[in-house]
């Protein structure tokens, strides 16, 4: 899967959200920034790590932390996610899988028996100069936010 590690140049991507906005990596100089990668909007497993990062995100702010979150997922998928579980973090909805390439996280995955291509649930821990503190892929849904800040 990914090839990233910590100490890489994080990619340079740029990707649009459920309302329409391009982020870019450039656009969070001097902030760290958390990318996850999840597999599907509104699924339990994602539901449970996004509402766990929302319950501790003043914590990830008193740190000087942004958040972006990314799937495959439409835009109008993305907005229903993040309006009904009130998520305080902008979505990437990465219909080309643009960034999801970007970061390696595409791939063979199995599930019940059967094995297909997809996300794998994978976080990046970005400092202020663009390097990759951390990547994390044994992620815990629901207590993803202490595994990040430590």
């Amino acid at each position: 899967m990914t090839t990233l590690k910590a100490g890489d140049k994080a990619p340079s991507f740029s990707g649009t959200d459920q309302d329409g906005k391009t982020h870019k990596l450039s656009d969070y100089a001097g902030k760290k920034l958390v990318v996850f990668f999840y597999p599907k909007a509104s699924t339990p497993g994602c539901t449970a790590e996004a509402c766990d990062l929302r319950d501790n995100f003043h914590r990830f702010q008193a740190n000087n932390y942004e958040l972006l979150g990314v799937s495959a997922d439409s835009p109008k998928a993305q907005i229903k996610f993040k309006e009904k579980y009130e998520l305080p973090f902008p979505l990437l909805a990465d219909e080309d899988k643009s960034v999801i390439n970007a970061f390696g996280v595409w791939g063979p995955k199995k599930f019940m028996g059967k094995e297909y291509d997809g996300i794998h649930r994978t976080t990046f821990v970005i400092d202020e100069k663009g390097i990759i503190e951390e990547v994390i892929e044994n992620v815990k849904t629901k207590e993803h936010a202490s595994q990040i800040l430590k």
